[in-house]
C-alpha cells in the first residue's frame, strides 16, 4: 500500500507512521515550573543527537487544555531553561506510564505516582532516583514544527548521573539492567538481545 500522509486517508484504523520508526527509546523528562514545582513526563520522539558536546532531543506533540502552547514539559522549560533526561528500564515501566496521565499544569507526577526523586547537581529539576541514568541538561533551543503545537526541544548534556552497578569493567553496561523502547500504539519492547559488531576497516 501508498498513502501520502495529511493528504490520502490510509485507511487503517491507527497511524501507521507511530509504529514504523521503532524501537524508539523513551526520555523521561523531569522539569520544574518558574515556581518551582515539579513534573515528569515520557516522550517516545526522543534521542542523543551528538556526542562532543553531548546533545539530546525530544519532541511534543499536542496541546492541553490548560497550556497555551505545547505541553507542561515544553512550558517549563522555556520558563526556566533546564531539564533532566532520565533512563527508563524495564523495570520502571509502570511507573513511567503512571506519570503519562495529563495531570492539571502545576500538578506533581512524581508524588502522583509515587515515584522518588533525587537531587541534580546543577539543575533545580529532581531526577528519578530509580534510574539507571539521569542527564542534567541545559536548554540550546525549541523549534516550532509544522503542524499544531508540534515542538523540538534540544538540549546540551551538562551533567550526567550513573547507577554504580550498571558500570563494569569501566564501561556503561545496557546488559545490567532491561532498556524498555516504545514501539508505536500501546506496544512496547524490552532490549533482552545484545550483541557486538565490528565496523569494517
Amino acid at each position: 500500500m501508498f498513502y501520502r500522509p495529511n493528504i490520502d486517508d490510509h485507511g487503517l484504523p491507527h497511524n501507521p507512521f507511530k509504529a514504523i520508526v521503532s524501537p524508539r527509546p523513551i526520555g523521561w523528562i523531569s522539569t520544574v515550573d518558574a515556581q518551582g514545582r515539579a513534573n515528569l513526563a515520557p516522550y517516545s520522539f526522543f534521542n542523543a543527537v551528538t556526542d562532543n558536546p553531548p546533545m539530546v532531543m525530544f519532541a511534543s506533540t499536542g496541546a492541553k487544555p490548560d497550556q497555551s502552547y505545547a505541553k507542561d514539559s515544553v512550558a517549563n522549560i522555556r520558563a526556566t531553561g533546564e531539564f533532566v533526561v532520565n533512563i527508563v528500564s524495564l523495570e520502571l515501566k509502570d511507573l513511567m506510564n503512571s506519570s503519562s496521565g495529563a495531570l492539571a499544569a502545576g500538578s506533581d507526577e512524581f508524588e502522583h505516582a509515587g515515584i522518588t526523586k533525587a537531587d541534580c547537581n546543577i539543575v533545580k529539576a529532581p531526577r528519578v532516583a530509580a534510574s539507571p541514568a539521569s542527564l542534567e541538561c541545559k536548554l540550546f533551543k525549541i523549534i516550532d514544527l509544522p503542524g499544531e503545537n508540534n515542538v523540538m526541544v534540544l538540549g546540551e548534556v551538562v551533567g550526567v548521573h550513573l547507577d554504580d552497578t550498571v558500570i563494569v569493567n569501566g564501561i556503561f553496561d545496557v546488559t545490567r539492567y532491561t532498556p524498555l523502547a516504545r514501539l508505536g500504539y500501546k506496544d512496547y519492547t524490552s532490549v533482552t538481545d545484545v550483541f557486538a559488531l565490528n565496523r569494517p576497516a
